[in-house]
């Protein structure tokens, strides 16, 4: 089951030469989306209409893609696949699919290599229910940690997934670990971050960033999806994936910096009808929960595994 749901599917595509990707998650028809950006630096799709004060309230699919703002076209092909499909917002002329996308950069070693509309129809056509192989796959081909002491000291990461149940409900995170810090441990120690030695100054660079490859403000992020069987409304996706950060802090240090872009999606099947709100704790908030921890051990298993 991919993220611990039997009835979604997530593709990915790497490239051949570059270290690039994208990575499809693929939800059951009439799921409900939503999205929360906290870092300084997002590169996003349709986050406004997926946003807590947005009409759309379904979402066909998510695109997780490298490339920076140029891999934003993975979607391209995400939109025309599910098309196919006859999966969209209906209009009066056509159903539009709904794909919300988030990038990392990963640009650094080829920046010629970038994700495409092929790239993004590839995964489709490659999505399947089994959980994506973790690691340099997909999204995650070209992402590294630890940059705080400049980039020539990363280490490298990659896309890591993670699932929590709790409460009659599966709640599974797809994460693509590209931060500017270091990514934590369950102690609090490093489990893979900086490799400058300790008393090597952090956050040596100075205005205009880039300088003597230092890295700029917008080369960094976290990016994922959470899906979930609970059932949610669209304002409550939107809560689930702002709390869903919650695992980021707890994972990357220092976490939402001016540098990164951190971008959180939440796909809500509903195939789990609404439990008793007489319940002291409101579903949003028990979905929220098991979203943080899974976010937080995505994050971990992905700079783990790279």
């Amino acid at each position: 089951m991919a993220l611990g749901l039997d009835d979604v599917a997530v593709g990915t595509w790497t490239h051949p030469e570059g270290l690039t990707g994208c990575t499809v998650v693929l939800p059951p028809p009439g799921t409900v989306g939503g999205i929360a950006v906290r870092g300084a630096a997002p590169g996003t799709r349709e986050a406004a209409a997926l946003g807590p004060t947005g009409a759309v309230t379904t979402c066909d699919a998510v695109v997780l893609a490298g490339g920076s703002a140029f891999g934003l076209a993975a979607a391209d092909g995400a939109m025309g696949w599910l098309e196919e499909q006859g999966r969209g917002h209906p209009t009066p002329t056509a159903r539009v699919p709904i794909v919300g996308a988030a990038i990392v950069f990963d640009l650094l070693e080829d920046p010629s290599a970038r994700p495409d509309a092929a790239s993004g129809r590839a995964a489709c056509e490659t999505a399947t229910t089994a959980d994506p192989r973790e690691g340099r796959h997909g999204v995650g081909a070209g992402c590294t940690v630890g940059k705080t002491a400049g980039l020539q000291w990363r280490a490298a990461s990659g896309q890591g997934v993670a699932v929590e149940r709790g409460a009659g409900i599966t709640v599974g995170a797809l994460v693509a670990a590209n931060p500017l810090g270091d990514v934590l441990d369950e102690r609090g120690e490093v489990l893979a971050g900086s490799r400058a030695p300790a008393d090597h100054p952090r956050f040596p660079w100075q205005p205009p960033w880039g300088a003597q490859g230092q890295g700029g403000p917008s080369q960094h992020t976290v990016i994922g999806c959470v899906v979930t069987d609970a059932t949610l409304t669209k304002a409550e996706a939107c809560r689930v994936a702002d709390l869903a950060h919650t695992g980021v802090a707890r994972t990357v240090d220092p976490a939402h910096t001016s540098a990164d872009g951190d971008a959180l999606f939440c796909l809500a099947t509903g195939a789990v009808p609404p439990a008793d709100e007489a319940v002291p704790l409101p579903a949003v908030d028990r979905v929220a929960h098991l979203a943080a921890r899974a976010v937080a051990a995505a994050v971990r298993s992905a700079a783990g595994g790279a």
